[in-house]
């Protein structure tokens, strides 16, 4: 049997990626938290270089998690929320739709 990988895998993993790095989920916990876009300086926020958080938020807008508006000299970041609730969607999906045998013997 020949296993397919589907666009929802690909998407799946394409957040799974976005999500494995500590950096990238704390930034995400932060703009979450926020009642609307942060416009700041997120490596004030989170004590971590300038560079290496420009590099963690293209990480996730690359990914569809968050969204930017440059209003120079800052820029305004928050949730993609139609993205985020898709991917709490395909990540339930993919718990539900894949649950483990909890008796199995295997290793």
């Amino acid at each position: 049997m020949k296993i397919e990988i589907t666009k929802d895998q690909e998407r799946l993993a394409r957040i799974a990626k976005a999500l494995g790095h500590p950096t990238r989920v704390a930034i995400l916990s932060f703009l979450a938290k926020q009642k609307e876009c942060f416009f700041g300086e997120i490596h004030e926020v989170l004590n971590v270089s300038k560079p290496t958080v420009s590099n963690h938020l293209s990480e996730l807008k690359e990914a569809g998690l968050i969204q930017g508006t440059i209003e120079p000299p800052k820029v305004r970041y928050c949730i993609n929320n139609e993205n985020w609730e898709k991917a709490h969607s395909m990540f339930n999906s993919f718990f539900k739709e894949n649950p483990i045998e909890k008796n199995s013997s295997c290793c």
